[in-house]
């Protein structure tokens, strides 16, 4: 009976020293997140002060449309970076269209004209592996088969302590 007594306080003290280990990990990941977007942030700034730059005359266009795509870009970024601050995962989506603007990018300052047929084949092939994954990417379900493990373990978790609410209520009373 002793033995049985410890192995549950020993299991519960565990459990409950992982989930701290583990809420302080997120929050440490957090926080790197967090430096990763003001940091995202002001490069954005500077680029913006930049393009503006290279807008007044001489008008550069390649220039001008190399600073708005790498701005989108960074846009983009900084959008990946918010969605995973509020969800907790990468957005498949908006990693994949960052990516296409970023190939794209390439493309165009390099030029059509200027960049060998090698390297706009392995472009294409990217682009059309990519479109592919956002077509997939459509029918998956956001999580296996449709099953939110967290929301299950959140659920569960206010069971026990509506139990736990009504057992001490049942006590008082």
């Amino acid at each position: 009976m002793q033995n049985s007594l410890n192995n549950l306080s020993n299991s519960w003290y565990e459990g409950f020293k992982r989930n701290r280990v583990v809420r302080l990990l997120e929050t440490i990941q957090d926080l790197i997140v967090i430096s990763l977007c003001i940091g995202l942030f002001a490069v954005m700034v500077i680029q913006l002060r930049a393009m503006f730059f290279s807008i007044l005359p001489p008008l550069d266009f390649p220039q001008v449309t190399s600073d708005i795509l790498f701005l989108l870009i960074l846009v983009e970024l900084f959008r990946l970076l918010i969605i995973y601050l509020q969800e907790q995962r990468v957005s498949i989506g908006v990693a994949v269209e960052v990516s296409i603007v970023s190939v794209l990018r390439e493309v165009i300052v390099r030029g059509v004209l200027e960049t060998t047929w090698v390297q706009i084949l392995a472009a294409c092939s990217f682009l059309l592996v990519l479109a592919a994954l956002l077509i997939v990417r459509v029918w998956l379900p956001p999580t296996f088969q449709g099953i939110d493990p967290e929301r299950r373990l959140a659920m569960r978790n206010k069971l026990l302590a509506t139990d736990m609410a009504n057992e001490k209520f049942k006590i008082e009373h």
